[in-house]
């Protein structure tokens, strides 16, 4: 699962794309939301390993939500 990871920049990137199942997708988003990833004296953030930059929480809550719409695609902040 750390392979398509690390070639994601961003959560609604792993929601796009077609080559992962819903649940992977899913697993990969929720490894991103846990605090084992918060940047350090900004919660908000996370780091996941392989991303350049850190992600918003809420961007990747929104990723997840969309996999629950899956005729919808999720929108950067």
């Amino acid at each position: 699962m750390s392979q398509p990871v690390s070639r994601t920049l961003h959560p609604f990137d792993i929601a796009a794309r077609p080559d992962l199942e819903p649940e992977v997708k899913r697993a990969i988003l929720a490894r991103w939301a846990s605090d084992r990833y918060a940047v350090d004296g900004k919660p908000a953030l996370r780091r996941p390993p392989g991303t350049r930059n850190p992600v918003p929480i809420d961007d990747v809550f929104a990723a997840l939500r969309s996999l629950d719409r899956p005729n919808r695609a999720p929108r950067r902040g």
